[in-house]
């Protein structure tokens, strides 16, 4: 059984930083990409981040390219979503996401860690 756990979530004044990691288990790890996701209140869920299976190669979103950074860890079964410069509108719920190398999409999640950044 696929399970993703976050943590690193928590309140943080504009800004600050926080780390978000996620641990991964039930999957081999190092033949899925990774990803972060977010959803703010009354929004959809929104790609934030991604990194294939080897750390080469990452994506952001544009709204956080430049403050956040996606890595990795195979040997750990972990990703980890370092997030400086932070913003109001930063603030949801960021969830883990994995897929398998064939999956265009991602079919794992993980529960969610709020994130919530004041002004």
């Amino acid at each position: 059984q696929v399970q993703l756990v976050e943590s690193g979530g928590g309140l943080v004044q504009t800004g600050g930083s926080l780390r978000l990691s996620c641990a991964a288990s039930g999957l081999a790890f190092s033949s899925h990409y990774m990803g972060w996701f977010r959803q703010a209140p009354g929004k959809e869920r929104e790609f934030v981040a991604d990194i294939n299976t080897s750390g080469s190669t990452t994506n952001y979103a544009d709204s956080v390219k430049g403050r956040f950074t996606i890595s990795r860890d195979n040997a750990k079964n972990m990703v980890s979503l370092q997030m400086n410069s932070l913003k109001p509108e930063d603030t949801a719920v960021y969830y883990c996401a994995a897929r398998p190398i064939w999956r265009s999409s991602f079919n794992y999640w993980g529960q969610g860690t709020q994130v919530t950044v004041s002004s």
